[in-house]
This record gives structure tokens, sequence and C-alpha cells, in this order.
């Protein structure tokens, strides 16, 4: 859905997300103004080198309320960085670059790694990864429906 004023696409307060370079082709997101940074829930982190280079192994359930789904996932960490939650707590969360798809829109975003397993989202889309290019509409959810994958592209 693209707002005719703006010409800018429109997401509702949740949508559906792709993570295609991580093999996982629907995780609900929760569209977050008032965040900053993006959080993917990750239920195991373990830091490894390869190559000379900082890598992180996580493990995710990609589905709300099922922890029987488990994808293992494996990233270049860009950083470390100190990370405030909504409550006000601090934590130091590795920090990944990858694409996402919303919709037949492909974002490239930081996400910080954290455990969402009592979050009620296992994805949070922070205002920094959106960069201006939507409107949100508070009142609405899935606009951009599914994610459109198209085969190659993982």
């Amino acid at each position: 859905m693209v707002n005719n004023s703006t010409q800018l696409p429109m997401l509702g307060w949740r949508e559906w997300v792709a993570l295609p370079v991580f093999n996982i082709e629907r995780i609900k997101a929760k569209i977050d103004t008032g965040a900053r940074s993006s959080a993917l829930h990750a239920f195991i982190i373990d830091p490894y080198q390869r190559g000379g280079a900082s890598w992180v192994m996580f493990a995710i359930h990609p589905l709300q309320k099922n922890s029987d789904v488990i994808v293992e996932c494996h990233a270049q960490v860009k950083d470390r960085r100190l990370v405030s939650d909504s409550g006000g707590h601090k934590q130091r969360r590795y920090v990944i670059d990858t694409q996402l798809m919303l919709g037949n829109f492909i974002i490239n975003a930081e996400m910080t790694l954290t455990n969402r397993d009592s979050m009620r989202f296992r994805m949070l889309l922070g205002r920094t990864a959106m960069n201006a290019q939507f409107i949100i509409n508070p009142n609405a959810s899935y606009l951009q429906g599914n994610p459109c994958i198209i085969e190659g592209q993982r």
C-alpha cells in the first residue's frame, strides 16, 4: 500500500518480514518508530572467528509462541553496542547487517541480537532501518502482506 500524498509506501504497526539470507520466509515484526535500533530474537548467541573476522552463530525461534521451530544462523559481526530496552535496562548486544524484505521492498538493516522469548514479537524494526522510506499507519496491520521471496535471492 502506498500513501498517495507522499508516494511513500505505508506500513502497519506490525508487518511480516522475510530474512532471505537466513532462509526465514516469514517472521512477525513490530514496527517501532520509538526505537532507534532494530532487534532480532536470538536465544543462543555464540561468537567465533572466521578468516580473521568476528562472526556470530545465533539460533532463532521465528514463530511466535513456538519454540519447536529453530533456525541456526551465521553472520559477520559489525559491532557490539550498549543498547537500552524500553524499560531502560542496558545490554551489550552483537550488531549484524542483514537484508530483509517487507512485501516487495528490500531493505539493508542493522539488527541487534537479543533474547526476545518473553516479548510478543520476534523482531522489532526501528526507525533507523526504515530510513524515512515509509509512512507508518498505527491503526493498520500487515499492509505489505507476505514478503515476496524470489527464487535465487536466498
